[in-house]
């Protein structure tokens, strides 16, 4: 996502009542905007699941920069913050240099325009805690190092609610987690709700899968099928079209008998392939041109080949010019897109078009578009469309088990308690 990109925004001029139903569909749970913080202790719980460089610089700031609107909601209406987050694998209770949350509290002091202090063994509070006044924000140290983060311990979250008058659950990535600072807590604190983007991210995606403008099509790339079986299944049944790519869509290719050579595949889960194309006929355009090389490097010799003519020893990288046209025809005739994963091994430019074709397609078309997913963001990024997609989801994991139709455990607990 480039830096320029909010990602809340929408093309509002193409969204508003695109789909005969309200641009955001309304979920059971109390979200940060409608809780009177004035004077009161919040605590966010927040992604700054940040990527570090060998130095331990941050290399893109997308998830500090979607956490501010709710940083500064709290804030301009006059309550103390304090925000923590997970960063990597830590073992809890034994902190090392690799997991310190300080190179987000110098770019968050960066991006808000004041100093933010790191605060470390913060679970029980102390002096910080007493000295928190209105307009206060401090930034709390790495949330899995304290013991019982990651098994949710309802005990380690009634020492952490001593803390706070208002728990505000900003974090969709790690919504698909029952953890103590992403569930637990959730139900200790005295008032629970959800931040602006976990409320964004949320009203996306209902309104893609639930509420949408069909024809629905999902595009969902990517390497193995092995990791995408429940999601491709889950979306076959919802969908109108389910484009696959990469090596998903050579394990289909597979599946349909055709020729694949030595291309990335998952031969075991053919006849899972098999399956799906025999119980949704016609849902899953298949490629009938690829683009093929006998190594996957940037200065390998390519060549565009019907499928029938993939040889033994090729390796297939892209998409082919027909695959491509027949697809973009399919984006813009939807009115919804949900796009996860590139078509090919974009990241090298000889093989990059067929997803740059496709990320253009779904920029251009008169749908609305959500797109999530690590590599599906550096697609976005590198073909400068971020600005034309309507939602870009900052998650991963937990874009993916929505998308699957699973019970994310972060945000079943904020409608538990909207409903108690």
């Amino acid at each position: 996502m480039t830096t320029s990109h909010d990602p809340q925004a929408s093309r509002a001029s193409r969204t508003e009542g695109a789909d005969g139903v309200s641009a955001a569909a309304v979920r059971r749970f109390l979200r940060l905007a409608d809780v009177d913080v004035g004077g009161r202790r919040v605590f966010i719980r927040a992604d700054f699941n940040v990527p570090l460089d060998a130095c331990g610089a941050i290399t893109d700031d997308t998830r500090i920069r979607a956490s501010l609107a709710g940083i500064r909601d709290a804030l301009a209406r006059g309550a103390a913050v304090m925000v923590t987050s997970h960063l990597g694998r830590p073992v809890e209770g034994k902190p090392t240099a690799a997991d310190t949350l300080a190179p987000v509290a110098k770019r968050l002091s960066e991006l808000v325009g004041r100093d933010v202090p790191l605060i470390r063994d913060w679970v029980d509070g102390g002096a910080w805690h007493d000295a928190l006044a209105p307009g206060a924000l401090v930034l709390l140290e790495n949330c899995r190092l304290s013991v019982g983060e990651k098994a949710d311990s309802a005990g380690l979250a009634q020492r952490m609610a001593k803390l706070l008058d208002v728990y505000c659950n900003d974090a969709f990535g790690a919504a698909h987690r029952a953890e103590a600072t992403t569930h637990a807590l959730a139900r200790a604190a005295p008032v629970a709700c959800a931040g602006p983007l976990v409320a964004a991210e949320l009203d996306a995606l209902t309104r893609a899968l639930y509420e949408p403008k069909r024809p629905l099509v999902a595009i969902v790339g990517g390497a193995k099928v092995s990791t995408k079986l429940t999601l491709l299944r889950a979306l076959a049944a919802k969908v109108d079209s389910l484009i696959v790519g990469g090596g998903i869509a050579n394990t289909f290719v597979l599946a349909a008998g055709g020729r694949i050579g030595k291309s990335l595949a998952e031969p075991a889960l053919a006849g899972e392939a098999k399956a799906i194309l025999a119980e949704w006929p016609g849902k899953v355009p298949l490629p009938v041109d690829v683009v093929c090389a006998k190594r996957v490097a940037a200065d390998a010799a390519c060549e565009t080949k019907p499928v029938a003519g993939v040889a033994d020893d090729d390796f297939i990288l892209d998409l082919g010019p027909a695959s491509v046209a027949a697809l973009g025809a399919i984006v813009a005739r939807a009115g919804t897109v949900v796009w996860n994963g590139p078509v090919g091994v974009f990241e090298l430019e000889p093989f990059s078009a067929g997803t740059r074709a496709l990320a253009n397609a779904i920029a251009d078309s008169p749908a609305w578009s959500i797109a999530g997913g690590g590599d599906t963001i550096a697609a976005i990024n590198r073909f400068g469309v971020g600005a034309r997609i309507d939602y870009i989801s900052t998650a991963g994991g937990a874009f993916l088990e929505f998308l699957e139709g699973r019970t994310l455990p972060a945000i079943a607990v904020l409608e538990e308690r909207a409903q108690a």
